[in-house]
């Protein structure tokens, strides 16, 4: 069965993931990954990690995989050997030098999806260098997959959640452009995802925009929501239609310009995330992705938090598995999770060419308010005792997060006071509340406060 690959960016998150079936677990090595302006694994916690990992019977890469100059290579080959002491089960790596030092060294290397692996071709010369797999680029479609997946010598991985970068596989200069930040290094700081105002010089005959009779601003000539809903005509209720299914379908000489639509630049009610994709999301075609033969699904998101990891893994394990047991039925609880947690809003990626939509914020259904710690557990009663620094109710939605508890989501059903049963607790109390899981001492405590995103 497909290996499920989830991401950590704390010990939070790396215990999420495990209690939530991930069959393997992606974390940043402290200066020498993609997601260097979050926080990251030291060598030290590496190897606390690991023997984390272990205890699930569940595999940890590394990731490694920002550009490397000399130094760089030198000061890693160092730490080399540890990783191998650790038994760390590979490194994902973006450099081919990197990749071939750790296959002599004898940890298994993958190729980072930076590398924008996209033939098998390329996959060939890796195995050359020692790579025993290799993240596929984002950019392919779905068959394009299917058919490197077939004939790669080598493992093959592919994204099945979370953000989309603006340019290929995420190589992308504007942040270094605009702050000296580079996103090659792990240092982006996501420019894509701000408000931006479109304005441009062109000669007065080109179609690419044109002039709006009735305020005098400029429009973008675009596909309109008509071609965006081509999929929506593609068979994808059985696995088996895979194969069926290719650019053939999609008749684009049909598109005349009454199927264009415009996009209005200036105006007031204009789009101005226009650079910042949404999320992938694909628990819908879960078998049609097992169906390419790929090795593992990767859910990106080490920049997230631990509810996000935890909720993400938990929705992919069940479809996965339920596909293993014949029972696959995709269920729309699935999705209300996922958006429940961090998101910018779903697409389907490249996988059926087109990525349709354009972000705005954060889209999840609820924002996180810090309200407590935990101060004591009863575990001969299932009782948790917090200390409240806000208002804390019957009926409220609570979330639950340690280091070695993971991220626990459950709704508030019983609270006590010396003893006493309440519905209603003000801040500054302690108060006892019947919780399902085991939590410690010291675990943070939060409050889901439903948004408004009308």
């Amino acid at each position: 069965m497909v290996e499920l690959l989830s991401p950590a960016g704390n010990f939070i998150s790396l215990r999420a993931a495990l209690e939530n079936g991930a069959d393997s677990i992606y974390i940043g090595l402290a200066d020498n990954n993609m997601r260097a302006n979050v926080s990251n694994f030291s060598l030290k916690d590496v190897e606390e990690a690991m023997e984390l990992v272990k205890e699930y019977s569940s595999k940890l890469y590394l990731c490694t995989n920002t550009i490397m100059k000399d130094e760089d290579i030198k000061k890693l080959e160092f730490d080399l050997e540890l990783i191998k002491e650790y038994e760390v089960d590979a490194l994902i790596v973006s450099d081919i030098g990197l990749a071939q030092i750790a296959s002599e060294v004898g940890i298994d290397p993958h190729m980072s999806v930076q590398e924008n692996i996209s033939n098998t071709y390329a996959l060939k010369t890796l195995k050359k260098l020692g790579v025993t797999r290799a993240i596929l680029s984002r950019e392919l479609n779905i068959w394009e997959i299917q058919d490197i997946a077939k004939k790669s010598p080598i493992e093959t991985e592919i994204f099945i959640h979370g953000a989309m970068c603006m340019a290929i596989s995420g190589r992308c200069f504007l942040s270094y452009g605009l702050y000296g930040k580079s996103a090659n290094c792990g240092e982006c700081l996501q420019p894509c995802r701000k408000d931006w105002r479109l304005s441009i010089a062109q000669d007065k005959d080109s179609d690419f925009f044109h002039e709006n009779d009735n305020d005098s601003s400029f429009i973008l000539k675009t596909f309109s929501d008509n071609i965006n809903n081509i999929n929506d005509d593609l068979n994808l209720n059985d696995v088996n239609d895979v194969n069926d299914v290719n650019d053939d379908n999609i008749d684009t000489n049909n598109l005349n310009d009454d199927s264009l639509g415009f996009y209005n630049l200036n105006t007031p009610n204009s789009k101005t995330s226009f650079i910042s994709p949404n999320d992938m999301a694909m628990v819908e075609y879960i078998p049609q992705l097992i169906f390419t033969g790929v090795d593992a699904f990767k859910i990106e998101g080490r920049a997230r938090g631990p509810d996000y990891v935890a909720t993400t893994t938990r929705v992919y394990r069940e479809a996965i598995d339920s596909i293993e047991n014949k029972t696959f039925i995709f269920k729309d609880s699935w999705m209300e999770d996922l958006k429940k947690v961090f998101n910018r809003g779903f697409d389907t990626g490249f996988y059926f060419d087109i990525p349709y939509e354009i972000s705005t914020k954060n889209q999840s259904k609820y924002v996180k308010r810090d309200i407590a710690k935990v101060v004591n557990y009863y575990s001969k009663i299932g009782v948790a005792e917090l200390q409240l620094w806000d208002d804390l109710k019957i009926g409220d939605e609570i979330l639950i997060q340690g280091k070695t508890t993971g991220s626990i989501t459950q709704k508030v059903e019983s609270m006590e006071i010396n003893g006493e049963f309440v519905e209603y607790c003000k801040k500054g109390n302690n108060v006892a509340i019947a919780i399902e899981n085991k939590v410690r001492e010291n675990d943070f405590v939060y409050k889901l406060i439903e948004r408004d995103l009308n």
